[in-house]
């Protein structure tokens, strides 16, 4: 009984401190930073897509600084949040980034530059009304959807 006791404990301890490492890994907080970011990016661009397609009041204050804040988190440098082998390959369940984000630079960045320009733009005429809003979100989308359908995981 003492063995099999001892064992357990052995195990239990074994466990929590397997656990101990994996919550260490450095690897994490740059998955919770991309993460992060895109969920900033969400939360302004939301609010943006429903003034364009109606589902909300188009209101110029709002969709200026909206669009002034994507364009303010242009100048992020998160780079390092994008190490290789941070991919869902080695983090399954924790991101839905795929390997080939790291295998076909320079392409990934050209989509880079036209998100870039997308908000640039949409930024210059976001609080001139509901029509110049409207007249820019389809080349914000387009610019997150040809990113996202090709480097991230189906959801």
């Amino acid at each position: 009984m003492k063995t099999a006791s001892r064992l357990l404990l052995v195990i239990a301890g074994l466990s929590l401190s397997t656990h101990g490492i994996a919550a260490d890994d450095p690897n994490l907080n740059l998955l919770k930073a991309r993460q992060g970011e895109m969920q900033l990016r969400s939360f302004n661009v939301g609010p943006l897509f429903g003034m364009a397609k109606g589902k909300m009041d188009y209101n110029a204050e709002l969709a200026s600084t909206l669009a002034n804040n994507l364009k303010t988190q242009l100048e992020l440098d998160l780079g390092r949040a994008w190490k290789q082998g941070t991919a869902n390959d080695a983090y399954q369940g924790k991101t839905t980034a795929l390997p080939k984000i790291w295998t076909t630079y320079p392409e990934i960045a050209e989509y880079g530059k036209k998100y870039a320009k997308a908000i640039n733009e949409l930024a210059a005429v976001a609080g001139n009304g509901a029509d110049a809003l409207k007249s820019k979100m389809g080349a914000v989308g387009k610019s997150c959807k040809g990113c996202h359908d090709e480097f991230r995981e189906e959801q």
